[in-house]
């Protein structure tokens, strides 16, 4: 499948301070990316660079194959952009927002149905200023697709969105997706990339620290299955390492966390029964996007002494 966004050794700096260093990363058509990373990792610099907002200082970049700095009027029509932090004039309403944004899109769009997508029909005639955060959150998305681009960019999609409006907003993305766009998401919420990407870049001190689907990440990174039970504090559990597909046991207080592959589950319950323990919150764990996300990003716990 081709790619439609190519990144190939980004470096910005900012006086002096690293932002991105020879960062590299392909996003193919029509599908959705997700850029991970802790605050500081470089995600926005290296999408405000995609966008052509920022000039990086090494490394080249095409977006539908061109050149993002250089080619900014013929690629502006084709993308869409929802920044982390924009404004509007205070008194703008918000069906002012949109038919100004769908007029300037190459050709018009209709921009109403969009109202009611995004839960806005009630506040049409609301000022800027008016909209709670929410509402203005989904507003800038709101702007970002209306003139149904090529690519979309949309960093932290549903900050300040309630649990019913963001699930609103997921299913919003994948039928961009389907209708053969592609979206960039960048994201702190795990649970929006595993549920959302096809494919994510974890993004750490300004480079690409792993790069695949979120299953695939999982499975490398994730560190197994855990077992966990609880257990009186004062147990003997030594015996527990020397089970089939055990790794690792950790306890902390009551809670034990026995780390494992395979059918871990079986054999430590089996073992458990076997020593007289049957504890009725048994159950297995499975690792999760955040779990690789700490584990490429945290530094390791000291060992205690």
């Amino acid at each position: 499948m081709a790619a439609v966004v190519e990144v190939e050794h980004l470096r910005k700096t900012y006086r002096g301070v690293v932002a991105v260093d020879d960062l590299s990363l392909a996003v193919e058509e029509a599908e959705i990316f997700g850029l991970l990373g802790p605050n500081g990792a470089g995600k926005t610099t290296t999408v405000e660079c995609v966008e052509g907002l920022r000039r990086p200082d090494r490394g080249t970049i095409r977006v539908l194959g061109l050149d993002p700095a250089r080619q900014t009027g013929e690629l502006r029509p084709r993308i869409g952009c929802q920044l982390q932090e924009a404004a509007l004039p205070a008194r703008i309403r918000v069906w002012e927002a949109l038919d100004l944004f769908a007029s300037l899109a190459p050709r018009r769009i209709d921009w109403r149905p969009v109202l009611e997508q995004w839960g806005l029909q009630g506040r049409r005639g609301a000022s800027f200023s008016r909209l709670s955060g929410g509402e203005q959150q989904r507003l800038f998305i709101a702007l970002a697709l209306i003139n149904q681009p090529e690519v979309v960019f949309l960093d932290e999609l549903t900050q300040g969105l309630d649990p019913a409006a963001r699930r609103v907003a997921w299913d919003l993305v994948r039928s961009v997706r389907d209708r053969g766009a592609t979206v960039v998401l960048v994201t702190h919420f795990m649970e929006e990339a595993q549920q959302l990407c096809d494919r994510v870049a974890v993004v750490h001190q300004g480079r690409v620290a792993a790069l695949g689907a979120p299953q695939e990440l999982i499975n490398r990174h994730g560190g197994g299955v855990r077992v966990v039970f609880s257990a009186p504090v004062d147990a003997d559990l030594g015996w527990l390492e020397r089970v089939a597909h055990v790794r690792r046991v950790a306890r902390h207080g009551p809670r034990v966390e026995v780390a494992g592959d395979g059918p871990v589950l079986v054999h430590v319950g089996a073992a458990l029964v076997a020593h007289a323990l049957e504890p009725a919150d048994l159950r297995l764990e499975q690792p999760t996007l955040e779990d690789v996300f700490l584990h490429l990003t945290q530094p390791p716990a000291p060992e205690r002494s």
